[in-house]
């Protein structure tokens, strides 16, 4: 292809996506792409053909590595107008607002505050309760996580604790199950108790509009980050 149908943007990788085993070497590189062509209208909106003449493979490996960062949670796909694709960054890696500038309302779209419980089928108060009354409808690889993070309280331990610090391990619970829902089962053989309440507490000092999804964030970035170094 012509060299100045290029994008002479950079292209960013962060360690969440470079680490990744579930992706190919392939949808890294493509993930990389799809940043530096989001950076002018807040998405991109590139075809199928234009990343397979970029890398020389075929349609179809395009679409499979496309599948692949939606499924992972790095991307969502809009189907405009039954055909016009456009590809957004989700807000799922902590620098996108800065990123995409001032596009930022219209990259975000009405899914920000979704995003978090995207892969739950329960609230945070059903879910809380499943767990405390033991229900099968919680996996037990979960209790078993739960369980190593002393995360596991009975009713009558419940029943004495302040309220805040009972909110506070809905939504560490939650976030938690939001992470063995979406596949990060390395991340979470890493977690330890101490850590994620401190993560917790430094969230809420940021007072972030979205804490849950701050606070996810905070979880992905703080381990990513250990994997790295």
């Amino acid at each position: 292809m012509n060299e100045e149908n290029k994008s002479n943007y950079y292209a960013i990788i962060p360690a969440v996506v470079r680490y990744d085993d579930e992706l190919t070497d392939k949808a890294k590189l493509l993930y990389g792409e799809i940043t530096c062509l989001s950076n002018k209208e807040g998405y991109c909106f590139a075809t199928n053909n234009y990343f397979a003449n970029l890398y020389h493979c075929t349609s179809r490996a395009i679409q499979i590595a496309i599948s692949k960062l939606q499924e992972r949670g790095y991307i969502r796909v809009v189907i405009e107008n039954s055909y016009q694709r456009k590809i957004f960054l989700t807000d799922s890696l902590g620098y996108e607002k800065n990123f995409v500038g001032r596009y930022e309302k219209s990259f975000i779209g009405g899914g920000e505050k979704n995003f978090t419980n995207n892969n739950i089928k329960f609230n945070i108060d059903d879910l809380f309760n499943f767990i405390i009354n033991n229900s099968n409808k919680v996996p037990t690889k979960f209790y078993n996580i739960l369980n190593r993070l002393d995360f596991l309280y009975t009713q009558e331990i419940l029943d004495i604790m302040q309220k805040d610090k009972i909110q506070m391990l809905k939504e560490i619970i939650y976030i938690l199950y939001d992470l063995y829902n979406s596949k990060f089962c390395n991340l979470l053989s890493q977690v330890n108790r101490e850590k994620l309440v401190n993560l917790y507490i430094l969230a809420q000092e940021h007072s972030p509009r979205d804490l849950l999804n701050y606070y996810k964030k905070s979880i992905i970035n703080e381990y990513s980050s250990n994997k790295r170094s």
